[in-house]
């Protein structure tokens, strides 16, 4: 047993610095009256801190030290101790009230994953989760939270918003250990060009993910791939971190190339157009943002594909695999990018032409 943690101690005995006063006084025969002469302070003053009524004060362990023989730190920590727990005794009653909460976290998962140790005590549990967030009641994460974020609920489902706040929060643990260079909007831009030309075509996923992490990181924003949890159904987020840096987080939720892609200049275009203040959620329906969100997709579907080239292509009216092929060559694109923006548009259905996707899997 940790004797440091604060849920593993044992609260049923804790001792008032008054109480070892008292017994200091027994053993050197001296009484309350005659502490008092002593000491300059009052009767009633050396009676309440017996009675743990009033605290021993830095200018009162002076004068017990000169009166008794025992030095003030000994009486200013036994002060200090005994506030704390008194405090950690307050926070374990008001956490009981919270522990029936941890069931409303994917607790099983984040434990699978490794973001947090697993405890089977049930206050301990709570104290990781806690941590995990860097605030200290869950009561205090609602209200981090309220009113930073941008969300996109799916018509589809139903969104756990604490499920994506730990997805979230898990892409910004990562983020702080990602070194990146003060963000410069102009910079950026000119990272996220030689990512479409250089990279979009790539199909092997590490290389995609190392070098995109490098490259933005050049530019001040931080790429962080986290896996999707249970009830979170979201593809990427964006938030600032730091004035000066960025955070961009994918799931690969969609498992595709395309939706990859898509969601990665999506969430590239909130850091270059929209405010710094707004947390920004892909894969959930958002209240009030209409028009950053479409501005995003547009910012994204262009990069990926010039609007003109496109139209061109469709007026051929030819959605063939060799054709779409030929097209993606040209403008060097993965072919199943042609795809996704085809079935998204509802010129062909999502169950044509899914060979020419590239798909991807979490390693377990």
């Amino acid at each position: 047993m940790a004797p440091n943690n604060v849920y593993e101690a044992d609260f049923d005995f804790i001792v008032a610095p008054g109480e070892t006063l008292l017994e200091t006084m027994e053993e050197l025969n001296i009484t309350q009256t005659e502490l008092s002469k002593r000491t300059g302070r009052s009767l009633k003053t050396i009676n309440e801190i017996i009675k743990g009524k009033q605290p021993i004060l830095p200018e009162t362990a002076i004068q017990l030290e000169k009166a008794l023989g025992v030095p003030a730190k000994i009486w200013n920590n036994l002060e200090k101790n005994y506030k704390e727990s008194l405090a950690k005794v307050e926070e374990r009653k008001q956490l009981e009230h919270e522990v029936e909460k941890l069931k409303l976290f994917p607790i099983n998962q984040m434990i699978k994953f490794g973001w947090i140790e697993k405890k089977k005590d049930k206050l301990l549990q709570l104290d990781v989760l806690l941590k995990f967030f860097r605030v200290s009641t869950i009561d205090n994460l609602e209200a981090v939270w309220e009113g930073k974020v941008a969300f996109r609920k799916s018509e589809a489902y139903d969104t756990n918003a604490l499920a994506m706040a730990t997805w979230i929060r898990k892409a910004e643990i990562e983020a702080e250990s990602i070194k990146c260079q003060p963000y410069k909007k102009k910079t950026f831009e000119e990272v996220l060009k030689k990512i479409r030309n250089e990279l979009v075509s790539e199909t092997n996923p590490n290389k995609i993910i190392s070098e995109l992490q490098q490259r933005c990181a050049t530019a001040g924003v931080a790429v962080v791939f986290e896996r999707e949890l249970k009830g979170c159904r979201v593809s990427g987020a964006t938030k600032w971190i730091a004035p000066d840096k960025a955070l961009i987080s994918l799931s690969f939720r969609h498992k595709s190339h395309d939706h990859l892609w898509f969601t990665f200049f999506h969430e590239a275009a909130h850091i270059l157009l929209h405010k710094k203040r707004i947390m920004f959620i892909e894969g959930t329906k958002y209240e009030g943002f209409e028009a950053e969100e479409q501005e995003a997709d547009i910012f994204s579907s262009n990069i990926l594909i010039p609007n003109d080239s496109f139209e061109q292509f469709l007026t051929k009216g030819d959605y063939s695999a060799p054709h779409i092929i030929e097209f993606a060559e040209e403008h060097n694109l993965h072919p199943g990018i042609i795809v996704g923006r085809l079935q998204h548009q509802k010129i062909i259905r999502y169950s044509e032409l899914n060979h020419l996707k590239q798909r991807y899997e979490w390693a377990d």
